[in-house]
C-alpha cells in the first residue's frame, strides 16, 4: 500500500524554523517526484516545492525561495522540507505528494494527510 505520512508541523513564531518530514511506504521516493503543497484557510492549494528524480533538480515557488529547502534521505525513504525565516503567510496545512514528475497538483497521485503549520506574529 502506497502511503505518505507528514510530520513536523506546529506553532512557531515568525522568523523561526520548522522541518517537515514526509515518510513514504509502499514505494521508493527516489523513483518519484515528491512535491510539497500547502493550503491556507480560505485559499487554494499552492505548490511549494518539488524534488525531481529525472534531473535531480529542486523547484520552489517564488515566495519561499531562499527560505525553504527540500531534501531527501533515500535510506529513510523520507523527504524533508526545511523551512527557515517563517512568515505569518506561511501558515497552512502542508501536504506531500508523489508523482511521475514535478508539475501541477493534478499529476501527483498519492497524497499524505497533511501537517498543520501555524506561524504567529
Amino acid at each position: 500500500e502506497v502511503q505518505l505520512v507528514e510530520s513536523g508541523g506546529g506553532l512557531v513564531q515568525a522568523g523561526g524554523s520548522l522541518r517537515l518530514s514526509c515518510a513514504a511506504s509502499g514505494f521508493t521516493v527516489e523513483d518519484y517526484a515528491i512535491g510539497w503543497f500547502r493550503q491556507a484557510p480560505g485559499k487554494a492549494r499552492e505548490g511549494v516545492s518539488c524534488i525531481s528524480r529525472s534531473d535531480g533538480r529542486s523547484y520552489y515557488t517564488d515566495s519561499v525561495k531562499g527560505r525553504f529547502t527540500i531534501s531527501s534521505d533515500n535510506a529513510k525513504n523520507t523527504v524533508y522540507l526545511q523551512m527557515n525565516s517563517l512568515k505569518t503567510e506561511d501558515t497552512a496545512v502542508y501536504y506531500c505528494a508523489a508523482g511521475p514528475f514535478c508539475a501541477t497538483a493534478g499529476v501527483f497521485g498519492s497524497w499524505g494527510q497533511g501537517t498543520k503549520v501555524t506561524v504567529s506574529s
